[in-house]
């Protein structure tokens, strides 16, 4: 019986593992339209492959998920791990994106209030086009997002793989994720507006130019900006 029940079980995941191949590829292709040209597809997809037979192994149907929603989280947590381990981003991006942070934070702190584009860039003693330059090479060169704040389903699911039950970090991450999303809500109102459609609606930067009549360039600078914001206004949290 025990050998039965076995077979069943890898039959299952056979089945689980042909069903969702697309939905491997769908999450690749979305992921590569955020990435530089030098990421290529297929390593998305190998790394979403392992992802997905994760899922396959551990997948527990009495937790009220769907398969696909729990292997979705598992799949591009896995790409965004492989492109993190792989990072092709050159240290002065790094530098000069912690720079703008840093400048974003010091002059809210002293003016009390949003600053603009303008003032960032003569706190960093540089042209507001070289501010721009900035905003859209880092935007460029590496993936931005909510995900490196920790509030993704993929940095959820690392969480709790790594905490288990762990009341007070679950109760610390609940905590955090309050803190993020009302702080998005005290963004300068285009900005929130260019993280909603991006994340929540799914647009890419093209579409959201299209929506807000201003270059897709442009739309990667408030995009870049609005992140860089956060992680000022958050980095209490921050380790």
């Amino acid at each position: 019986m025990v050998k039965a029940n076995a077979y069943s079980s890898s039959l299952d995941k056979t089945a689980l593992l042909e069903q969702h191949t697309a939905l491997v590829k769908r999450i690749a292709y979305h992921l590569l339209a955020r990435l530089p040209s030098s990421v290529i597809v297929d390593d998305l997809i190998q790394s979403g492959m392992i992802g997905l037979f994760e899922a396959a192994n551990n997948f527990d149907s009495s937790k009220g998920a769907s398969f696909e929603t729990f292997a979705g989280i598992r799949i591009r947590g896995a790409m965004l791990d492989e492109i993190r381990r792989g990072d092709w981003t050159p240290r002065s991006v790094h530098k000069n994106s912690r720079m703008v942070s840093d400048a974003i934070k010091q002059l809210e702190a002293e003016l009390g209030r949003d600053v603009t584009d303008i003032e960032v860039a003569e706190k960093l003693d540089i042209s507001l086009n070289e501010y721009h330059h900035i905003l859209n090479e880092v935007n460029c060169g590496k993936i931005i997002g909510i995900d490196d704040l920790g509030v993704s389903e993929d940095a959820i699911s690392s969480f709790e793989d790594k905490t288990g039950n762990d009341p007070y970090q679950n109760i610390e991450q609940v905590v955090f994720k309050k803190s993020l999303s009302e702080c998005i809500t005290t963004l300068p109102e285009r900005e929130a507006l260019v993280l909603s459609l991006y994340y929540d609606e799914e647009l890419n930067l093209r579409e959201i130019g299209q929506v807000l009549d201003v270059s897709e360039s442009r739309v990667s600078q408030i995009h870049s900006q609005a992140l860089h914001r956060l992680k000022a206004r958050m980095q209490s949290w921050q380790s």
